[in-house]
């Protein structure tokens, strides 16, 4: 098919895949415990239609966790294969009172689509779905398609269901659709993405409460002493203070921060934290957050002093890091910075290797034109990614000769995991374009990986 073909037949496709992607966003597929996972093999009931549809020989599989789907359609003779990812699974809702409409009922607000899920991920495989659409029986290269069902909930068994699935899955050319482009109207391939270490601390000072009057002022509260080993994780600047975490230097690429601010949603007159550009800060430095604390809620809370209490803490790693040694420093940390001699205990969550990506060479060219064709001749930028995508580095180990793509749907203002999620659907109409192109170019190149 001709460049001018291919336009036609993904504008002509375009209408029907915004339906199914609507039909998706209904889903409520979490794959965190305590949901209804019921919905989750809804999800994967529906991908796997999706993909029969478009001609492709398709399996339910798992490997103790949640539904993958795995489609395949051999490649015509002499071309690659391309391994298509995304997942199905979605982020909770949160907060409800937050969002502007329901979260599962996708609803369309000035040019854009919200709902939870539709930019990440269900946007990446409608996406994948459009480009085999409008090749329809003409497909110029072998596809896999591999439509993970946890991803959100940290990927558990993804690494087993590939060992278990490694013939059928091995690839050429590995698309991931689970990244961002640099800004609306401009496309970008992610060439890095940060690692992630997320812990529990815990800090005991007391056996049990005791009355805030009569022992306060000479016993530690476990809530005072805990804040005070949050306060030691960063500088006065702001920078990380956890010797041993490392750091490498950013991709040139100029982020303005009034464009930051605007899109990270800060308020007014609140500073940025660390130093250095603000590229470093976010995709190639470790970053150290405070995602929750068990204590008591303040409309219940008794005039007696908190003998214990746990925080969840997010740990980003600058690509090249590694997740262990890692989790290693940051346990040492706390422990040697107990205030007043309190009780610390530190419990490893999970945890997930940074990436870094060669992007040079023939697919990689095949990639930026198919962007540069889709996008009307802008160029696209490579990016890292604050992020992390863990299995990236699986993906890179089990294939390495295989070319890996980052690419995706979001945009800085998706809000992906936050209230009011939405896909911007110009963009994604030129990311289905793009795709489709991506494959067009990919088969001119012949296989790579053998």
């Amino acid at each position: 098919m001709s460049e001018s073909e291919v336009r036609a037949a993904v504008a002509r496709e375009l209408p029907g895949v915004r339906a199914d992607l609507e039909r998706l966003v209904r889903i409520p597929g979490i794959a965190f415990e305590g949901f209804d996972h019921s919905h989750v093999e809804r999800s994967a009931e529906a991908v796997a239609e999706l993909l029969r549809g478009c001609g492709l020989d398709v399996r339910i599989v798992r490997s103790g966790g949640q539904p993958a789907v795995i489609g395949t359609k051999p490649a015509p003779p002499g071309a690659p294969t391309v391994l298509m990812y995304a997942h199905h699974d979605v982020q909770p809702v949160g907060d409800l009172s937050l969002w502007e409409s329901e979260p599962f009922e996708p609803v369309e607000r000035d040019g854009r689509l919200y709902g939870r899920g539709a930019a990440d991920d269900k946007a990446g495989i409608m996406a994948h779905v459009a480009a085999l659409r409008a090749f329809g029986d003409r497909l110029p290269v072998g596809v896999v398609l591999f439509i993970e069902g946890e991803e959100e909930y940290g990927s558990d068994s993804l690494e087993r269901l590939l060992a278990e699935h490694r013939e059928e899955i091995a690839s050429d050319v590995i698309v991931i659709a689970d990244s961002t482009n640099w800004d609306v109207g401009v496309p970008a391939l992610t060439t890095s993405l940060r690692g992630v270490v997320n812990l529990f601390v815990e800090l005991r000072t007391l056996d049990h409460a005791v009355h805030s009057g009569m022992f306060g002022g000479a016993v530690p509260d476990a809530l005072t002493a805990l804040v005070r080993l949050l306060a030691t994780l960063h500088d006065d600047a702001g920078d990380v203070a956890v010797e041993g975490l490392t750091g490498r230097a950013g991709a040139e690429v100029d982020y303005p921060e009034d464009r930051f601010r605007a899109e990270a949603g800060l308020v007014e007159g609140v500073a940025l934290i660390g130093t250095g550009r603000i590229t470093e800060r976010l995709w190639t430095r470790p970053a150290v957050a405070v995602l929750g604390i068990d204590a008591p809620a303040t409309g219940e809370a008794p005039n007696a002093l908190v003998p214990a209490a746990k925080a969840k803490l997010s740990v980003r790693l600058a690509p090249g890091d590694d997740p262990k040694r890692a989790y290693d420093a940051v346990r040492t940390h706390l422990e040697r910075h107990a205030p007043w001699g309190a009780r610390v205990t530190v419990t490893l969550e999970h945890d997930g290797d940074p990436c870094v990506i060669d992007a040079s060479g023939p697919m990689f060219d095949a990639a930026r034109a198919a962007f540069r064709a889709a996008w009307d001749g802008t160029e696209p930028v490579d990016i890292g990614v604050g992020g992390s995508i863990p299995f990236i580095a699986t993906f890179q180990e089990m294939f390495p000769q295989a070319a890996i793509l980052v690419t995706g749907v979001e945009d800085p203002h998706a809000r992906a995991h936050g209230p009011n999620e939405s896909l911007h659907l110009g963009e994604f109409a030129r990311v289905c374009l793009a795709e489709a192109l991506l494959l067009a170019n990919v088969a001119g190149q012949g296989r790579r990986a053998g």
